[in-house]
């Protein structure tokens, strides 16, 4: 192997990787999580992970959502799709390319905590996310699902 080869296959990848996110609701709170390990290793962001093949997105969606928090939901509807590109070094296109479809759900059981690659977990007022530095994507998907939400409930 060479010095220069990458020791992650997603990054610098020769496609862009499927990543399965889910923005679940309890209430008036949303699930957060802080990432243990890159892309964005350290930062606060919504559970999910990296589909794998031959799974398909909702059961990806589940399992993500209970190996990173000890959570489940309830039935899942698509919210969105988002691009998340990192820029790499001069030359070597991008350093990560996610396409990231995100659900959203409601609580149904489970103690949230962190597992996986997951270093903690927050159950946050929808109107309380600026303290995490999220991601703009994920305010707006979060406000999108919030919004969603509180339409079927009125």
């Amino acid at each position: 192997m060479s010095d220069t080869a990458p020791v992650n296959r997603r990054e610098y990848p020769d496609r862009p990787w499927v990543g399965i996110g889910v923005v679940a609701l309890r209430g008036e709170e949303v699930l957060l999580i802080r990432r243990g390990r890159p892309p964005r290793q350290g930062e606060w962001s919504l559970p999910g992970g990296g589909q794998r093949l031959g799974e398909p997105a909702e059961l990806c969606a589940r399992r993500e959502l209970l190996e990173e928090t000890g959570i489940e939901v309830g039935p899942l509807s698509l919210l969105a799709v988002v691009d998340a590109i990192t820029p790499g070094e001069a030359g070597r296109g991008p350093r990560f390319h996610y396409t990231i479809i995100d659900f959203q759900a409601r609580w149904l059981s489970g103690e949230a905590r962190p597992g996986g690659d997951v270093t903690e977990v927050a159950w946050v007022p929808v109107g309380a996310l600026e303290p995490y530095g999220l991601w703009p994507e994920a305010r707006r998907v979060i406000a999108l699902a919030a919004s969603r939400d509180s339409s079927l409930h009125s």
